[in-house]
């Protein structure tokens, strides 16, 4: 790895996947991974019948030769986990879906969610179609482990990847999605149309996550897709190659005091950042980092509130010592300031 030359021809997932094989023998986490029989990350947490479900991706070893794209993380299935209380016992539900009782998907069911309405739950998901183009489908099951039963076709009118619903106090949901690179959102324009890939300059206004509010089937968009702005403190959109601060994937919404928090994984930078609004739909003003990087080329979290704490869920590469697409989820208490901003994590020792 010291000669230049090669390294310019690897991948930058191959080349993280290098050093955090390196750190991973001198780093210290503070949290151990919640689950150890197997590989999970994106985990997506929620508090239903007064337990702490986790609804997390399905990490599993691939030939798949690694690549910027993410061709590598081959998941196909979804297993859902709950604890009884913070950091105690988990328990695997086994599988609750597989990518062959999902008609319209082809390969790579990655980072899923899950909503309850009515005493029926919905698992989210996004999944290549066998024409390769990423779409978001919707699962129903009577418990919040599942099983669940796919739909027949795609959520009309979605697109990428990263579901994330949110319920607001009115108890209308809103799903949030969108990732870059492998993800597609680049590929989708403001019209909601597939265009191929276009990344805008540097000085030009970031691509947008996307948002849009369900309809009471939890099955359908009730509306358009639309853009979230993230802005600056000075009112002004982050740019696309702000990469410290702009959205990349991995959305997540959740409400403290009144006030919306949006966060967010910026990839390569590999933080977990936020922004603050006053509305669902934004726009967002970007506040600061919830998590520093992780060990892995992906960051990719949830925050949920059990019994009055607030707890972070991430991933890192701690079991397999590095390996990027075989991850573990894991968690931490998180907290706030007086002014209600979070307090940035730090998933190590130093």
């Amino acid at each position: 790895m010291s000669d230049n030359n090669n390294q310019e021809e690897l991948s930058d997932a191959e080349l993280v996947t290098a050093r955090d094989m390196a750190r991973a023998a001198t780093m210290q986490p503070k949290n151990s991974p919640l689950v150890t029989h197997m590989y999970t990350a994106d985990p997506s947490a929620h508090v239903f019948n007064n337990k702490i479900y986790i609804y997390p991706s399905h990490d599993i070893k691939t030939d798949m030769p690694m690549n910027d794209d993410g061709d590598h993380f081959a998941m196909r299935d979804y297993h859902v986990f709950s604890l009884d209380r913070p950091f105690g016992k988990v328990n695997d539900h086994g599988c609750a879906l597989d990518i062959d009782d999902v008609k319209w998907a082809g390969k790579q069911m990655w980072a899923p969610d899950a909503a309850e309405k009515d005493g029926k739950y919905y698992l989210y998901f996004p999944a290549r179609k066998h024409n390769g183009i990423f779409a978001i489908g919707v699962a129903v099951g009577d418990r919040p482990e599942g099983p669940f039963v796919a739909e027949k076709n795609e959520i009309e009118g979605s697109y990428s990847i990263d579901p994330a619903v949110y319920q607001d106090d009115d108890k209308e949901h809103y799903i949030y999605f969108g990732g870059l690179w492998g993800g597609q959102l680049q590929q989708w324009n403001s019209k909601n149309e597939h265009t191929g890939d276009i990344y805008p300059d540097d000085d030009q206004p970031a691509i947008p996550p996307r948002v849009a509010k369900l309809k009471d089937n939890m099955l359908e968009l009730a509306e358009e897709v639309r853009e979230i702005e993230i802005l600056d403190k000075n009112g002004e959109l982050l740019k696309a190659g702000d990469l410290e601060r702009r959205y990349f994937e991995g959305p997540w919404m959740h409400k403290y005091n009144g006030k919306y928090y949006f966060s967010y994984s910026t990839g390569e930078t590999h933080n977990i950042c936020y922004a603050t609004g006053d509305s669902p739909y934004g726009p967002f003003t970007y506040q600061g980092k919830i998590l520093t990087p992780v060990l892995g080329w992906t960051s990719h979290h949830s925050v949920a509130e059990y019994k009055g704490k607030w707890y972070l869920f991430y991933h890192d590469c701690q079991l397999s010592g590095g390996e990027t697409h075989l991850r573990n989820i894991k968690m931490a208490e998180l907290t706030y300031n007086e002014d209600g901003t979070i307090r940035t994590i730090d998933p190590y020792y130093n």
